[in-house]
């Protein structure tokens, strides 16, 4: 049986596995099955998969079909971690639970149900659904695999972002009234899931709950810190003053709000409160006279609303306007602001913008798959594809699962589950390439071209071209992203700069602190800039 990259009898071959060989599976789906074996993970046909070692006197039946648990009322059935009596349980099933069954051998039926895969007496499946109160009833149970609990009685956490908390609501309904607030950490007793709610008990409590924040693994405080953080400074030999001067010079952008002005002279009046601009180029200032910055211009005939008429700096009248634009050029002293690695490196979220992007952050890819991973699409398990492209190109791996969450919507996008390109079905998980009006077919030519042919070839394909574009380069902050210092001090001017708003930087590390703080096995390494 061939052992392959990717769930395509076109993905390249990583082993050729002997019959009998033993393998962990993570998944199955669409006839591939995810699995590890020979210190590979990779896919094979599933058809070939067996429960039941080659060479035993057991035979097994191989069909998929969906069954329902047949217990007796007020009762539940056990399911096992292996085919045996003496195995651990999973969970227990109530009656009439859907349970898919893989296989089926020697009184034991190898099946899935809540999101695990487990075992359980065949003889308690049906092939049709029963109701609560049904008259048809399984035999009496001799062989201890049910018991009295009628409900699904497994424990998870609230997995919330640290500092938040869950709500518990007396219906499936977002609209629903709140119950009570769980908060991280909090262990509930799950019941039954569907359409993405979960029924759990908590506090004592029973009601509903949004099933994605819920883990089978305790999240962490991370309070405690318990990942390693180590701080370095790089020296740059200019000053913050003379670094926000060539800033200035390229118009840094804003979105916010500020006093404008133009001057009088600029303007007709309609009346008191509304006025018509006379000729182009004149400039909305940042306060009354030429000695503030230019915050945007205006066009001929223009009409402005005006709010005020002063003395400006220069001893002419100014208005004072409004000015609808969203992005507007920043003030120095904003510019000031985000540059200066004061006001953020000792803030726990602001500061992961000196987080260096070059180096590994030792992450758990079972604990990444668990508590990130889980439930996010196309994504899900493939956190060891994540660390192999980190690992290949050099780049933090949690930041290429930030940036394909985001640009994927959390793994559920067209990108990302796949589009058809000359019979071929490609992938893009970082939207490299996918331009703005017509993000999908720009985006998957781009696949096509580069050839990611399965989730994890877009992974860890995409994973170079971040590399190149700004980490290879000496860019590996997202503050240096932002404003490349070295290229200010080398050349005197402003350059390679990812985007033009001030706040860029410190707007991306909130997803990035989100998924650590998920996690409690990681390194982070900060690079804090140091000014004259």
């Amino acid at each position: 049986m061939i052992l392959r990259k990717g769930a395509s009898t076109d993905s390249t071959v990583l082993a050729k596995l002997t019959n009998g060989a033993e393998v962990k599976v993570y998944t199955e789906s669409n006839g591939w099955a995810k699995v590890q074996a020979n210190g590979h993970d990779g896919y094979v046909s599933s058809q070939y998969l067996s429960t039941i070692k080659t060479g035993s006197n057991i035979t097994e039946q191989q069909t998929t079909i969906m069954k329902y648990v047949n217990v007796n009322l007020g009762t539940s059935l056990n399911m096992r971690k292996s085919a045996s009596q003496d195995s651990s349980i999973i969970l227990k099933l109530a009656r009439g639970v859907e349970v898919t069954v893989y296989s089926e051998a020697n009184g034991w039926a190898r099946i899935a149900a809540y999101g695990q895969i487990g075992y359980v007496s065949s003889e308690y499946l049906a092939q049709t659904k029963l109701t609560a109160g049904s008259d048809t009833i399984a035999d009496t149970n001799t062989n201890n695999n049910t018991d009295t609990n009628n409900q699904v009685t497994v424990d998870k956490y609230v997995n919330v972002i640290y500092g938040s908390s869950l709500n518990l609501r007396s219906a499936p309904s977002s609209s629903a009234s709140v119950i009570t607030k769980l908060a991280r950490g909090t262990i509930v007793n799950f019941y039954s899931e569907a359409n993405g709610w979960a029924k759990v008990t908590a506090n004592g409590q029973t009601g509903y709950v949004s099933s994605q924040y819920l883990s089978t693994l305790e999240p962490f405080n991370p309070s405690q810190t318990p990942g390693s953080i180590e701080v370095i400074n790089e020296n740059y030999h200019i000053s913050l003053a003379e670094m926000t001067n060539i800033q200035m010079k390229v118009s840094p952008q804003t979105d916010k709000k500020y006093n404008t002005y133009i001057r009088a002279d600029a303007i007709t009046l309609n009346s008191s409160t509304c006025g018509i601009v006379n000729g182009a180029g004149w400039n909305i200032r940042g306060g009354a006279g030429t000695d503030f910055w230019t915050v945007g211009k205006v066009d001929n005939q223009e009409t402005l609303q005006i709010l005020g008429k002063v003395k400006g700096t220069d001893g002419y009248d100014w208005y004072q306007v409004t000015y609808n634009k969203t992005w507007v050029n920043a003030s120095p002293e904003d510019v000031a602001y985000y540059l200066n690695p004061d006001n953020f490196e000792n803030n726990t979220v602001d500061s992961l913008q000196f987080l260096k992007l070059s180096e590994s952050a030792n992450i758990d890819a079972t604990e990444v798959n668990e508590r990130i991973l889980l439930g996010k699409g196309i994504l899900q398990g493939l956190a060891s594809t994540f660390i192999i492209a980190g690992n290949t190109y050099g780049i933090n791996e949690l930041y290429l699962i930030s940036h394909a969450l985001l640009e994927t919507g959390n793994g559920t996008s067209q990108l990302a589950t796949g589009v058809q390109i000359n019979g071929k079905t490609v992938y893009n998980m970082y939207g490299i390439g996918a331009y703005d009006d017509s993000a999908v077919s720009s985006g998957a030519q781009f696949a096509y071209n580069a050839g990611w042919f399965t989730p994890e070839a877009a992974i860890i394909g995409g994973a170079q071209f971040i590399a190149n574009g700004y980490i290879n380069v000496g860019q590996d902050t997202l503050y240096k992203m932002r404003w490349n210092p070295s290229s200010a001090v080398t050349n005197g001017y402003a350059s390679h700069q990812y985007a033009s708003d001030i706040g860029w930087a410190n707007k991306q590390v909130n997803q990035i602190y989100n998924l650590y703080s998920l996690i409690n096995s990681y390194k982070i390494i900060q690079e804090i800039p140091q000014y004259n």
